[in-house]
């Protein structure tokens, strides 16, 4: 039996998977980690050790299926996104990486965006965009001078299994329009970037080259064998999900949640990030909340030492308790925001409190507000469009939970549809890897052949008046709340003039 190794990079854990050609998960393994360094907008991680976690996954898979292992004929890997590795001339890290949730920037990206005018990509300019993070990193470290190249973190891996550095359109598109020259003005130039500091783009489902041989074990025993480019962890899972075709939104819910559209125009939306791939245009991105912010009112609620139950067992048992008539409104943007709003001065908040309400109406809160988070987005997206989706594509961890999956259609008026793999991250970049290889003629084929929808779940109409009421407070919530949140985050600036705070010092990981 032939298999490809898919492996997802994710923001708290790394999965790998041997998956056969007709979709079917064979062996798969996952481990926790590493950990990202945080502090007060600071988010960094040794990309080394996703380089170890990857050893350490290959060999839990070829300790399990030996066999199986030997079988393997290709490997694609997708990975979180909005995150930079900053390499040497030796193709070593100069420093740790910055992660998605990384805001120290947000000055330098305010002084960038004057600087390019009226450059098309200037008002995406912020503290998330990877040019903001390299302007910051010329102002603050020497590092800066020895940088010979920025990728992306599974190219990072594809680099260690290959030793060729490549990236794709979809992943870098922010630093790809970065580099056009538009009237006169060069943002590289503005930072003294050289044009070199991208590495060769390719196709998703082109090949990096091939394993290199002389890895640690078991990825020895692969070598010659093609890696393919694949692309970001969002991108491939949508494909995953079978939503990388026109008339279908996606929403990916892991750490964070990441929800879009797909059609055949270009369009744009105030927030919103358009990618393109050979004529298909996805309009949506990422927020900053998602199964994390699940896993912060978990640990708000612990009460014992028996609350050890995992994060899915904890929700169920939390949403089978009574609620209370009088819904609470939960804001949750406990790490700011990107999409819509790309502000990471946002706050959370939780509003109607009274003496009543318990942690079952806290539990609902929080599904509730993330998905009308995603139903700002939709509304955007298929506005821009011109067009209502048929149905939402669900995946992620959060996609095995039905009860946050009926939330999500009845919020969002949109049925949601969950596939049969419970990763499709993995499907997605084994989808990736059986087209490189030919078995298919398209992804779109591919899509067609090996993603299986489970379960549907359509909006019930006698809530339909409750969330729209609420739905429409929460938005004025958001705009009254929005200056206080600002107001919060400049005194956390501040934070040692109260009392009991202290800021721990940064810790910067070693090669």
């Amino acid at each position: 039996m032939s298999v490809v190794l898919a492996c997802d990079l994710g923001g708290t854990s790394f999965r790998a998977a041997l998956i056969d050609e007709t979709g079917t998960t064979r062996a798969q393994a996952m481990i926790l980690g590493p950990t990202a360094i945080d502090r007060m907008g600071w988010s960094e991680i040794d990309a080394t050790a996703w380089w170890r976690i990857l050893v350490e996954a290959a060999g839990q898979l070829a300790q399990a299926e030996p066999d199986l292992f030997g079988q393997t004929e290709a490997i694609a890997i997708c990975g979180v996104t909005r995150t930079q590795v900053f390499l040497g001339r030796d193709g070593r890290q100069l420093r740790p990486a910055m992660t998605w949730k990384d805001t120290r920037s947000e000055a330098a990206a305010g002084r960038l965006r004057e600087r390019l005018g009226d450059h098309p990509e200037a008002q995406r300019i912020n503290a998330f965009h990877p040019l903001a993070r390299l302007a910051w990193l010329r102002e603050e470290e020497a590092c800066f001078r020895a940088l010979a190249c920025v990728l992306e973190p599974k190219d990072y891996l594809n680099a260690r299994l290959t030793g060729r550095q490549a990236g794709d359109p979809v992943s870098m598109a922010r630093l790809l329009a970065s580099r056009e020259v538009v009237g006169g003005v060069d943002p590289f130039a503005a930072i003294g970037l050289a044009a070199g500091i991208l590495p060769p783009m390719l196709e998703p489902c082109d090949p990096v080259g091939p394993v290199q041989p002389g890895l640690p074990a078991p990825l020895d025993r692969l070598a010659g064998l093609p890696v393919f480019c694949s692309s970001s962890d969002t991108w491939v899972a949508v494909a995953g999900l079978g939503a990388l075709r026109p008339g279908y939104a996606y929403n990916i819910s892991g750490t964070t949640e990441v929800l879009g559209a797909v059609g055949l125009e270009p369009v744009e939306a105030e927030g919103l990030l358009t990618v393109d791939w050979r004529g298909l245009w996805q309009i949506g991105g990422p927020s900053q909340n998602g199964a994390d912010t699940v896993s912060w009112l978990l640990s708000l609620l612990a009460r014992d030492a028996q609350d050890r139950g995992s994060t899915g067992q904890r929700i169920d048992a939390l949403l089978a308790g009574r609620r209370h008539p009088q819904p609470l409104l939960f804001l949750p943007y406990l790490q700011g925001e990107r999409v819509p709003y790309w502000n990471p001065a946002l706050r959370g908040a939780i509003l109607g409190l009274g003496r009543q309400h318990g942690a079952t109406d806290l539990a609902y809160a929080v599904l509730e507000g993330v998905a009308f988070l995603n139903r700002i987005v939709l509304e955007r997206a298929e506005a821009a469009l011109g067009s209502a989706v048929g149905e939402i594509r669900f995946g992620g961890g959060a996609a095995a939970n039905p009860v946050w999956s009926q939330i999500k259609a009845d919020i969002c008026g949109r049925p949601v549809v969950v596939g049969a793999s419970g990763e499709p991250g993995l499907l997605g970049a084994a989808i990736v890897a059986w087209t490189g290889l030919g078995r298919f003629a398209s992804l779109a084929q591919a899509q067609e052949a090996l993603v299986r929808p489970a379960r549907r779940f359509t909006p019930e109409p006698s809530r339909r008046a409750a969330y729209e009421a609420l739905y429409a407070l929460y938005r004025r919530s958001e705009a009254a709340l929005a200056p206080l949140s600002a107001d919060l985050a400049t005194l956390s600036r501040s934070a040692g003039a109260l009392p009991g705070i202290h800021a721990a010092p940064l810790i910067a990981s070693k090669d």
